[in-house]
């Protein structure tokens, strides 16, 4: 599966609770929390949040099973698109420190060598299905497409030619992460935040400003549980 290799190793390279405090008084400070509207005093004990999410339900084995595939390639290909974001972000960082174009490319060239080594042998693992989902998560992380990105840390042709050769596989790179308005995109997200509470996978945000509790309300996902 060479183009989300050559994807990643590119990215890679340039790359309800609310808590308040009321204000202090004579008595000290005291925090609450703010619950739609209503203040209540902080407990002198945290509990750990538990977010309690509705069981999965089947219609036959076959959803099942389909269910099954896509948990096991969206829990294989996360880390490598949370990895991204992080490189993405880091990288930006670094390089808006240095001030020669020199400089930045020299740079650039010693983290794509390192990623490479580090990275590559696990990316060409990949199935090709496994490579739309990380496109798809690459947008999830970083709010950009993977086109997007190769347009702007390269050049516009060299993002057209990589989309024009990831179409040979049925593989968008302006593919977009939309649990909006996408089902099968919502049951990522779904496996996403499953694992995240279970610990299986690191928690991260998606940048795209959507409510994971809003889409499971609009879906009605159906279920049965799946450890």
């Amino acid at each position: 599966m060479r183009i989300p290799i050559v994807l990643l190793l590119l990215i890679f390279s340039f790359s309800g609770w609310a808590q308040d405090t009321i204000p202090k008084s004579e008595e000290g400070e005291i925090e609450y929390y703010i619950i739609q509207g209503d203040t209540i005093p902080r407990s002198a004990i945290d509990l750990n949040e538990v977010i309690v999410f509705k069981p999965l339900k089947f219609d036959s084995k076959e959803e099942r099973r389909r269910y099954l595939i896509l948990r096991r390639k969206t829990r294989k290909v996360y880390p490598y698109a949370k990895l991204a974001a992080d490189r993405l972000v880091a990288l930006n960082n670094r390089l808006d420190s240095i001030k020669s174009k020199s400089g930045k490319k020299r740079y650039t060239k010693i983290i794509h060598k390192y990623l490479e080594n580090e990275f590559s042998s696990e990316l060409k693992k990949m199935t090709r299905t496994e490579g739309q989902i990380l496109i798809k998560l690459i947008h999830r992380q970083t709010g950009e497409t993977a086109f997007e990105l190769v347009k702007r840390l390269r050049s516009g042709w060299k993002a057209f030619w990589y989309n024009t050769t990831a179409s040979a596989f049925d593989i968008s790179l302006k593919r977009e992460y939309d649990p909006v308005n996408t089902e099968e995109d919502y049951l990522i997200e779904d496996i996403l935040q499953r694992s995240f509470q279970s610990g299986i996978l690191e928690g991260k945000d998606s940048v795209l400003g959507f409510e994971y509790w809003d889409l499971s309300d609009k879906w009605k996902p159906k279920a049965k549980e799946i450890d």
